[in-house]
């Protein structure tokens, strides 16, 4: 298969045993099935996801009815290595990926919401005792006279998570293609049921002699 990537949903935390009883964090994702739903020279787009085509937007069924494929509720566009899938042809998580291969993870991670310099760039408290109002305010920001004015990139209280990151090298424990689950050790970004993409990782880079 030359597809490289899939869509996936994060299923949640567990544990596994290795084969000498060593204890192995792992998050489940299902990977896929993801379905061709446009070729284009070098990459494809994917469909993932079910949905009732009415909550579709209506250029959206176009899209698939034009490819003859059923509606998906995610699309994403990602490359392949040499021919191309046909467009409808279904790709499962063990046509991509298989036990002990390196893999990156992409996600939203968590909203926390609006968060004060304490939570979101790990401030120290002030003083609670002694007529102190500084507990967990951010104090001084800036000079009165000269800059006058509040520098660029100021550490301050602002929205914190719901951002795009990418976990990568995580290993495949463990692989079960019959459920398109996959058994990656580490943590992935997001909550349990978010949207990820998985890509095969590039292998490192060989060492220049010295």
């Amino acid at each position: 298969m030359t597809v490289k990537a899939l869509l996936g949903r994060k299923r949640g935390m567990s544990q596994l045993f290795s084969d000498k009883g060593e204890w192995i964090p792992v998050t489940i994702v299902e990977a896929g099935p993801c379905v061709v739903a446009q070729a284009l020279p070098g990459r494809v787009v994917l469909g993932f996801g079910d949905v009732r085509e009415k909550v579709v937007a209506k250029p959206q069924r176009g899209f698939f009815k034009k490819a003859g494929v059923p509606v998906r509720r995610h699309l994403r566009e990602v490359a392949v290595e040499g021919d191309a899938p046909a467009v409808g042809a279904e790709v499962k998580a063990g046509d991509v990926f298989k036990e002990g291969d390196r893999v990156d993870v992409s996600g939203v991670t968590k909203g926390k919401g609006f968060q004060g310099t304490v939570r979101l760039h790990h401030f120290n408290r002030g003083p609670d005792t002694h007529g102190s109002m500084n507990v967990r305010q951010p104090g001084s920001i800036g000079s009165s006279t000269d800059p006058a004015r509040v520098y660029r990139g100021k550490r301050m209280a602002s929205h914190m998570g719901f951002d795009r990151h990418t976990a990568k090298n995580l290993r495949l424990v463990r692989l079960d293609a019959e459920r398109n689950l996959l058994f990656l050790r580490g943590a992935v970004p997001g909550p349990t049921r978010a949207l990820v993409l998985l890509r095969l990782a590039k292998p490192p880079a060989p060492r220049r002699a010295l």
